[in-house]
């Protein structure tokens, strides 16, 4: 009985040995991206996502926790607008912070997760005018800590975030074509 015993406990750290040791092949950075046409001007869109107040008209989040605790600091919207969060465990906890705001091309924001896993972020969304419309494209780009690399053995962050970027360019989309 102990010899099967420390069999299979000899393999159960062979395969933690394995996946930490492939986890350490995966990139040190990583970069989320998605992209939609809106048949809006860029000031209108540059204007849903400037005013963190205005991000539950969008934001795929916002709905995941209807009693979600909101902080926003600083001034309502530009450099040094602020936001903070503090939710259930679909949302956890974080805040974000317009850090580089270029009106109505690009606005880049500081994002920190701190709840379920902490983690700092860049996003950043470019609006590029088409004739009638804006192409909008979200990005997300950050450090890949062990923990995150372990999590992309088995999951991938494009598609984990990709598909919630999807959602909120959607929700964007219908809020600014209104």
């Amino acid at each position: 009985m102990l010899k099967i015993l420390a069999i299979v406990l000899g393999v159960i750290a062979l395969l933690v040995a394995a996946v930490l040791l492939f986890a350490t092949t995966k990139p040190d950075s990583f970069q989320v991206q998605r992209s939609i046409t809106i048949k809006a001007p860029p000031e209108k869109v540059y204007a849903l996502i400037d005013d963190f107040h205005r991000w539950q008209e969008w934001s795929p989040w916002e709905k995941l926790d209807p009693a979600m605790q909101r902080t926003f600091t600083g001034p309502a919207s530009g450099k040094g607008a602020a936001y903070a969060w503090l939710g259930n465990s679909k949302v956890g906890s974080g805040r974000m912070e317009i850090t580089d705001p270029q009106p109505p091309s690009k606005i880049a924001i500081q994002l920190d997760f701190i709840e379920p896993f902490e983690g700092h972020n860049i996003a950043e969304f470019a609006l590029q005018p088409q004739a009638d419309a804006t192409q909008v494209t979200w990005t997300m780009r950050g450090p890949t800590p062990l923990v995150s690399k372990v999590m992309q053995v088995f999951v991938s962050m494009d598609k984990l975030i990709g598909k919630d970027f999807e959602a909120g360019l959607a929700n964007m989309k219908a809020a600014a074509e209104k």
